[in-house]
C-alpha cells in the first residue's frame, strides 16, 4: 500500500481547515507562518514549492506546532520571533508580544527626539522584549536609553534583542519597578506601554492573550489606570526642561490619562491617533 504523501500545498490546506474549526482568526496565515518557520524558509517559498513533499521528521515537528496553536498558543511564541517597526525581535512567554498599535508610540518618540538638539537620552519603562527602546535607538542614531522591567526573564530577552540589533552599547537594562532603578537620572523623554487593561476585562480577552501572555504586562488595576498614575507622579523628577512623557493608552482612556499627566505638572498634553483615527498615545511636556 502506497505511503500517504503530504505535500506543502496539501498540508497547508488541511491545517487551514483545522485551524478554522478551532476558531483561529487567521487560519491560513498562521499555517503558512508556522510551516515557513519549520522549514527555515520565507513564506513565498511555500507557494513556489506547493508540490514538494515533507520528510517524516518535518511532519512530526509541524504536527506538534499545529497542536500547540490549536491550544491557542500565540504564533509568535511558537516561532520565537515577531516583526515590529521593520525589525525582528525575539519573544517568549515572559514578554508581551509587540503589536502594530505600539508603533504609534515609537513613531511619536522618533519624531520628537529627532528634533532635539544634540544627543538625546530616554527611558523606557516596562521594556519587555525591548521593542520600543531598541526601535527608537535604531532610527535615532545619536540617542541612548535606560530601560527598566520588573521581570528578569523579560530583561534577558531584551538583552538578546539588543545584541542581535547591534545596540547593546547604547542601552542599559535595569531590573526594577518603573522609575525606581533610575534615581538621579534626567531624560529628554520617558516612554512606556504600561499595563492598561482593567482587571475585570482580563477574563474576556482572547485565549491567546488571557492564557499565554504575562498577566503582569496586561492588568492595569480596577480602572486600568494604575500605572499611568504612578508614572505621571514621578515623571517630573526625571525629565529635563522641555522633555516629554509619551505613553500608549487603551480604548476610551485618552482623556483620563491626559488629565492625570496634567495634574502631575506636565503641560501641553496631546493625544496622538493612528491611521484609523483611534486614540493611541498621550504625550505631554515638561515646562521650560
Amino acid at each position: 500500500m502506497a505511503r500517504e504523501v503530504w505535500t506543502i500545498g496539501r498540508l497547508l490546506q488541511w491545517t487551514e481547515q483545522f485551524f478554522s474549526e478551532k476558531g483561529i482568526e487567521s487560519p491560513r496565515l498562521d499555517a503558512e507562518v508556522l510551516l515557513a518557520h519549520l522549514l527555515s524558509r520565507e513564506r513565498i517559498h511555500l507557494y513556489v514549492h506547493f508540490d514538494e513533499p515533507l520528510e517524516a521528521a518535518e511532519l512530526s515537528e509541524f504536527r506538534e506546532l499545529v497542536k500547540q496553536r490549536a491550544r491557542r498558543v500565540p504564533v509568535a511564541y511558537l516561532t520565537g520571533r515577531r516583526e515590529f517597526m521593520g525589525l525582528s525581535f525575539h519573544v517568549g512567554s515572559g514578554v508581551l508580544i509587540p503589536r502594530p498599535d505600539t508603533e504609534i508610540l515609537v513613531q511619536t518618540a522618533i519624531e520628537e527626539l529627532r528634533t532635539a538638539p544634540g544627543a538625546t537620552k530616554f527611558a523606557d519603562l516596562g521594556t519587555g522584549s525591548g521593542a520600543i527602546a531598541l526601535s527608537v535607538l535604531h532610527y535615532v542614531p545619536d540617542a541612548s536609553s535606560d530601560a527598566t522591567d520588573i521581570s528578569a526573564e523579560a530583561l534577558a530577552i531584551a538583552e538578546k534583542n539588543a545584541a542581535d540589533l547591534g545596540l547593546s552599547e547604547r542601552i542599559n537594562l535595569h531590573e526594577g519597578d518603573l522609575l525606581k532603578p533610575l534615581a538621579g537620572q534626567k531624560y529628554h523623554a520617558i516612554l512606556s506601554n504600561p499595563p492598561y487593561i482593567p482587571d475585570a476585562d482580563i477574563p474576556g480577552l482572547q485565549p491567546e492573550v488571557r492564557e499565554h501572555e504575562p498577566r503582569i504586562a496586561l492588568a492595569g488595576g480596577a480602572d486600568g489606570l494604575d500605572f499611568y498614575r504612578r508614572i505621571a507622579a514621578g515623571a517630573k523628577d526625571f525629565l529635563l526642561e522641555g522633555g516629554f512623557l509619551a505613553v500608549e493608552i487603551g480604548i476610551h482612556q485618552a482623556d483620563e490619562v491626559r488629565r492625570i499627566v496634567e495634574e502631575n505638572g506636565l503641560a501641553r498634553a496631546e493625544i496622538r491617533r493612528d491611521l484609523a483615527g483611534i486614540d493611541r498615545v498621550v504625550i505631554a511636556w515638561m515646562q521650560s
